[in-house]
């Protein structure tokens, strides 16, 4: 661990934005109290492979994977020199380019739910079409939903009902300052698992709702008939099926978990891992669910840049050319097992759990301990010795074992201050960086 960590610059840049920037940063994720302020970096002067050096000069091994959109690798070669290559023939032409027909080929071939496709520039604003597009084909109103779907109005005017599980707003902290109060009732939230609740809502709203919007999994699998059955239940009622697989999707199977669980929904959305770090973003559906689409005003200058197809094309191609399932298991895999024997030679208790390919590691607690000041100091500690995320550690197909070996160190050093903490009753001594604050849960998930 170096004596002379310093963020000077970052926390100095941060200052500035919040004189210009309202909120400090565009995305909520990247604010400073999501990790540990003060300790961890906050801007970034370049980026390969799985580390970056920030703007203090300090190098990090990365597991944020800038939230998810990252899945080869920072500055991939085979990417940027697709980038590269059509940007010197025209980043946006005045009509379309063929590329969006054969990057719509390519996702039909790729993800079993595609037979049309419509683009967007990112997650959020492919849900919002999603919701449109259902919403027109169906010719009704509400969308139940379970999970994160961006910062839409659609959306966000969920934080007027109450969430089924907590009996709190589904956005724990954020207002919807903003949001019309008549789209109030709009979107309404259920519970992950409960077949019982959504069948009561279709109840409630009969002959009212549109689409069924769901994140099919995010770190453990479903129970085993639970995804057929919110199908069924769907179809029955005469809604559609949406899965947003934007942070779930990709890196279990390219065709999303979908493919994996082996149930298609009518729509799905698409977007981050799809184009390795460039603007892109996705809806893709049956031609019954999406064919409506094209009496609907859905439309933007910039979902025909070409940037973002050729990285897409080019992230897609390389993805199946590289076995990318089995890599990104196999390091997943590699990963879990060395963080673990990190952990246990530590003497604290812990293990990964999740998905293969993206493992997070959770603390068995004593009773009493702090979780959220434990994981600040976890992020702390880490960030010393130059690595950097939270306590999840999925890996892109450019982490190499030795990426591996330094992040197993590092968390057996961190994990050996905490257990001193917990034993002496020193948590808040030892932390230097405000407990680390969650902006919202991922909704009734």
């Amino acid at each position: 661990m170096s004596d002379n960590h310093s963020v000077a610059k970052s926390l100095e840049l941060y200052e500035r934005a919040g004189e210009r920037i309202p909120g400090w940063v565009q995305l909520i994720s990247r604010r400073a109290e999501r990790f540990a302020r003060g300790v961890s970096p906050l801007y970034i002067e370049r980026s390969k492979g799985a580390r970056f050096v920030d703007v203090d000069g300090k190098e990090y091994i990365d597991w944020t994977r800038a939230l998810g959109a990252i899945i080869l690798g920072y500055a991939d070669p085979v990417v940027d020199a697709a980038v590269k290559e059509q940007i010197d023939k025209g980043s946006l032409h005045s009509m379309n380019s063929g590329l969006e027909i054969e990057l719509a080929d390519e996702l039909a071939d790729t993800i079993p739910s595609c037979e049309m496709v419509r683009y967007t520039k990112g997650g959020g604003e492919a849900c919002a079409v999603a919701a449109r597009l259902a919403r027109g084909t169906t010719d009704r109103d509400i969308i139940l939903f379970c999970g994160y779907h961006g910062w839409h109005d659609w959306y966000q005017s969920a934080n007027y009902l109450v969430d089924p599980d907590s009996g709190e707003y589904p956005f724990a902290g954020i207002e919807p300052i903003g949001v019309p109060r008549a789209l109030a009732g709009t979107a309404v939230p259920f519970s992950y698992g409960d077949l019982d609740m959504l069948g009561r809502l279709f109840s409630e709203h009969q002959g009212q709702v549109a689409a069924i919007m769901m994140e099919p999994a995010r770190s453990e699998p479903p129970e085993p008939g639970y995804l057929e059955g919110v199908k069924e239940m769907a179809h029955r009622n005469g809604a559609l099926l949406i899965f947003d697989e934007v942070s779930c999707g990709w890196r279990e199977s390219l065709g999303g978990m979908q493919k994996v669980f082996n149930v298609i929904p009518d729509m799905t959305v698409v977007a981050k891992g799809i184009s390795n770090g460039y603007p892109m973003g996705a809806v893709v559906g049956s031609r019954e669910a999406m064919e409506e689409g094209r009496l609907m005003f859905v439309s933007s200058s910039y979902w025909s840049d070409n940037v973002g197809l050729a990285a897409s094309l080019a992230c897609i191609r390389e993805l199946k050319r590289r076995h990318s399932e089995t890599v990104l298991k196999e390091k997943g895999i590699a990963t879990a097992k060395a963080v673990d024997a990190a952990v246990a030679s530590s003497g604290l208790s812990g293990a990964c759990q999740g998905f293969p390919t993206t493992p997070g590691l959770v603390f068995d607690l004593p009773e009493g301990a702090d979780a959220a000041k434990v994981q600040t100091l976890f992020i702390q500690e880490m960030a010393k010795r130059g690595v950097h995320g939270y306590t999840g550690f999925g890996p892109t197909h450019a982490t190499t074992d030795e990426d591996i070996a330094i992040t197993a160190d590092a968390v057996e050093a961190t994990c050996r201050v905490i257990k001193e903490g917990l034993e002496n009753d020193s948590i808040d001594d030892l932390l230097t960086a405000d407990t680390r604050s969650e902006p919202f849960r991922r909704i009734v998930r």
